[in-house]
């Protein structure tokens, strides 16, 4: 299913690694001294230009390194990736924070939503079918670098501006849980943008969405299992 040898399974590993921690592209001399490879640089730098070739990387104009593309982020989320394990001191607190507002549906996606902003570190949404937008975490993004650049921060206050984008993209997936960034978002001003949306259904028929933005540079095993828990939560207590 994939063109990768071992080697370049690992190199790539370690290049998503490295460029979620730091937002920057990758050279081959930080990979060798950072992560215990075992190759020199020269054999980096050319399994990496066959990552390009092979469309697993791509060269920023600016930068002399590599970063990953779409394609190097769906494989590692789907083949490489460890989901963080909640602990149960997690799911508890979760539960406790937004248990008393369990029969307002307004005020229970707005606990909830400032709830996974706080536990992921990033900008939480949900929505309903009714059309309603919940968000929270706003000052998030602003610790990111990827929205030092206006033009990124002002393209998704745009966005959130939209609920018929929500609507008509969450439409398209047919899974209840989702990852989704690049051309998946059907705007090439939204390339920058990673979502991870959940879907929940309440007892009282009523669905929706929940979940997080952020630039693609997720740190997805973290995010990953709280969007999942919180879109189950919804499921389990909500009484609307």
């Amino acid at each position: 299913m994939y063109d990768l040898t071992p080697r370049q399974i690992e190199i790539l590993k370690c290049i998503v690694k490295e460029y979620t921690d730091s937002a920057e592209a990758v050279g081959s001399e930080t990979l060798e001294k950072k992560y215990d490879i075992g190759v020199s640089p020269a054999t980096i730098r050319n399994e990496m230009a066959d990552l390009v070739k092979l469309g697993y990387l791509s060269k920023p104009h600016t930068s002399a390194g590599r970063v990953p593309t779409s394609k190097a982020l769906k494989f590692y989320i789907n083949e490489l990736m460890k989901e963080k394990e909640l602990t149960v001191a997690d799911e508890v607190k979760a539960k406790e924070t937004v248990w008393d507002f369990r029969a307002d549906e307004d005020k229970f996606l707005r606990e909830l939503t400032r709830n996974l902003a706080r536990n992921t570190k990033t900008l939480a949404v949900a929505t309903t079918d009714e059309g309603d937008l919940f968000f929270a975490g706003y000052s998030n993004i602003l610790d990111m670098p990827e929205f030092y650049d206006i033009d990124i921060t002002k393209n998704l206050l745009n966005m959130l501006d939209d609920f018929s984008y929500f609507d008509v993209l969450l439409q398209k997936v047919e899974s209840d849980f989702s990852i989704l960034f690049g051309d998946e978002l059907g705007n090439k001003e939204y390339n920058p943008y990673g979502f991870v949306f959940s879907r929940y259904h309440t007892r009282g028929n009523h669905s929706g969405s929940v979940g997080i933005i952020g630039p693609t540079r997720l740190r997805y095993e973290n995010v990953v299992p709280f969007v999942k828990y919180f879109g189950t939560l919804v499921d389990e207590i909500a009484d609307w």
